[in-house]
């Protein structure tokens, strides 16, 4: 019996309390001996979002292990107090914030773009900003969204001197701010006041909320790179997915890197600089390699999502993972995971830079995780495939106008790790009555696996856009070699409708998950909403949520398990383990453990990494659509676990920033 199944005993008869009662008493007492404080092992802070500055979400803390861990108790609870449910005319928020630990501080930000430094340890309260957000009004499809700040310390400056030690952090005004990460207070020589805006070259009459950046900026020399969300399917000449960096100090303009076909030719406009309307845009969290003066950008799809009649070959480095010279901007490499995308499976995962041997030969590395399940491992230096990358024929005739790809790019090492049929015979229902449903519904829409094309009729994309794999992204283990990731496997219908039907509908009444998106500019607008049974619950086998562990030497499968219940989505007693639909990541520690929430049900667990198995969970005030951290920030100190549980989207939306430890003992 594990520590945590004791207060769970539940004898077969009356005549076997005593001795069940007896036995969980003395299971619990060898708990509370296992669960004494580990001095002897690792301090490490969390100074990045992604831990490191390569993204690897990887702990060395020590103390918190799979013996122990059944005595993990909340140590401390923040409330933030940003929260708007999407009434009133302000926007929903959401949280899935990743915060920092660095400078003896936790920073994070929230909904509403605030930034909050807390004491690690106690989580009270040290400072908080302001910027008074503009853009608060409910409009557009995405909740108000802050992934996360960065941290930098100049190098130059003197000790103690003002913003010596910075936070960068990128708002909904679309602006780019620096601030004092020891007072909070804006840093004067940066920029207007320690602002610098965003719009420049962007076009004036973008509504806030369709350009802005959501994840993190990085820092690399002393140059913090930024790049911004561009709203799906909306037009043609949606705004540029242009990606930029600034001055660390100064905020001056350094570099700026427009995702345009090399020799494109672009005209400038009456300020001298324009970026180019429509281009892949940068949304997800970039990677930096500061030995080699890299940045690893991920991109997403050319506008329109949907349809690529109209590009006129400008989706060049759409879909792609591209590494950039800190310095100038300038393109070192990059790799396409997705041909001409007219799927929406923009790279939404951070690129994960590791170097282990046995993989590739030894050479440093990219893992970049895709929506589809794909996973590619890159030499980190060339972009070249460590493993060989077949390009395989897929799926053609899309509707009159488009000029699909031929083949796609699918990996081997290791090899596709989310299933791609849908058809009649994968069809599912908790009863026979659901069951033919789904296969009546999926008989009814074009399935031809996971590059369908979208359709006029209809057609089923598995993984939906939604992943497979999203910004979640993976955690690698750099002593073991093995990478954990998690996947939502839902799927989704798409249907392209052409303009005149579609302008007679009435976008405002779609209401998520039912999309409509006009793509203007274009013959068609889109319709897309997920396969579900009349019973509400998703048409295709369970699980619709899984953990998996890959071992990156061999590329083989070491487990993969559900991840999530049904509970908070479906009334009691229908909680069943069927996995859940998932948004954001995991995090993997020295100690053994696999730590992450993501689900539609607010809790947070550990898993064995070695195994699979749950070894612990505890239920959250929201949904933790976020990615936890771990630090411990002194020799007689103890490790913590930090997760984020505010939802996103599907969700209520929340505030609670929570911190596990182990007893003092």
């Amino acid at each position: 019996m594990r520590c945590d199944d004791a207060g769970g005993v539940k004898p077969a008869s009356l005549v076997l309390l005593p001795m069940a009662l007896l036995a969980g008493a003395l299971a619990l007492a060898g708990c509370g001996e296992r669960s004494r404080l580990e001095l002897s092992g690792a301090v490490a802070d969390w100074p990045h979002y992604g831990g490191d500055a390569g993204g690897l979400r990887y702990s060395p803390l020590t103390q918190i292990t799979p013996e122990n861990v059944s005595a993990l108790r909340v140590a401390w609870t923040y409330r933030h107090g940003d929260v708007s449910d999407g009434r009133g005319g302000v926007a929903r928020t959401s949280f899935p914030v990743t915060p920092l630990v660095v400078n003896d501080s936790l920073y994070f930000c929230t909904g509403f773009m605030r930034v909050i430094a807390l004491d690690p340890e106690t989580g009270k309260e040290r400072w908080v900003y302001d910027p008074e957000l503009r853009a608060r009004e409910a409009a557009g499809p995405y909740p108000l969204t802050c992934r996360g700040v960065a941290y930098w310390e100049d190098p130059e400056a003197d000790r103690g001197a003002v913003c010596a030690r910075r936070i960068f952090h990128g708002t909904r005004d679309s602006e780019l701010i620096a601030l004092d990460a020891d007072t909070g207070r804006p840093c004067p020589g940066f920029g207007d006041a320690g602002r610098v805006a965003l719009r420049e070259g962007i076009g004036s009459r973008v509504p806030a909320w369709e350009y802005y950046p959501t994840s993190p900026p990085v820092v690399v020399g002393d140059r913090v790179v930024v790049g911004a969300l561009v709203a799906d399917s909306l037009r043609v000449d949606a705004p540029s997915g242009v990606v930029r960096a600034f001055d660390a100090r100064t905020g001056a303009l350094r570099w700026a890197w427009d995702p345009v076909p090399p020799g494109w030719q672009t005209t400038p406009g009456p300020d001298g600089r324009v970026y180019e309307a429509g281009t892949p845009n940068v949304w997800a969290p970039m990677s930096v390699d500061e030995e080699r003066g890299l940045v690893f950008v991920p991109t997403g799809n050319p506008s329109p999502d949907s349809y690529g009649g109209q590009r006129r070959g400008i989706d060049h480095y759409g879909s792609s993972t591209v590494a950039l010279d800190a310095t100038t901007g300038e393109v070192v490499w990059s790799f396409q995971t997705v041909h001409h995308d007219v799927w929406d499976y923009d790279v939404a995962s951070q690129p994960t830079l590791f170097q282990l041997a046995g993989v590739g030969g030894g050479a440093p590395a990219v893992a970049q995780a895709t929506k589809m399940g794909h996973v590619f491992l890159l030499d980190r230096e060339t972009g070249e495939p460590l493993y060989p990358v077949e390009e395989r024929p897929v799926p053609q005739g899309g509707v009159p106008g488009e000029s699909l790809s031929p083949t796609q790019p699918f990996p081997t090492h290791p090899p596709p790790l989310h299933p791609t049929r849908a058809t009649v015979e994968e069809a599912w229902g908790f009863t026979p009555i659901d069951e033919s449903d789904c296969r009546t519904r999926i008989a009814s829409y074009r399935s031809e696996g996971v590059f369908t094309p979208p359709s006029l009729e209809g057609s089923i994309q598995y993984p939906g856009s939604a992943g497979g794999m999203n910004w979640g992204g993976v955690a690698v283990d750099p002593e073991r070699g093995v990478l954990f990731t998690n996947q939502t496997r839902s799927a989704a219908v798409v249907q392209l409708i052409p303009r005149a039907d579609f302008d007679r509908l009435d976008p405002s009444a779609a209401s998520y998950p039912d999309e409509l998106y006009p793509m203007h500019g274009t013959p068609y607008g889109v319709k897309r909403f997920p396969l579900l049974s009349s019973f509400g619950a998703p048409c295709l086998e369970p699980p619709w949520g899984t953990l998996t562990a890959v071992d990156l030497r061999t590329g083989d499968v070491l487990w993969d398990v559900a991840l999530g219940t049904t509970r908070d989505q479906a009334p009691f007693p229908l909680w069943f383990r069927l996995g859940a639909p998932n948004l954001g990541g995991p995090l993997v520690t020295a100690g053994g453990l696999l730590f992450i929430g993501a689900t539609t049900e607010k809790t947070f667990r550990a898993f064995d990494a070695r195994t699979g198995e749950e070894v612990w969970s505890r239920r959250l005030p929201f949904t933790a659509n976020s990615t936890p951290i771990s630090y411990r920030l002194r020799e007689d100190a103890r490790q913590f676990v930090v997760v984020a549980a505010g939802g996103h989207g599907w969700s209520q939306p929340g505030d609670a920033v929570v911190a596990f430890a182990l007893p003092r003992r």
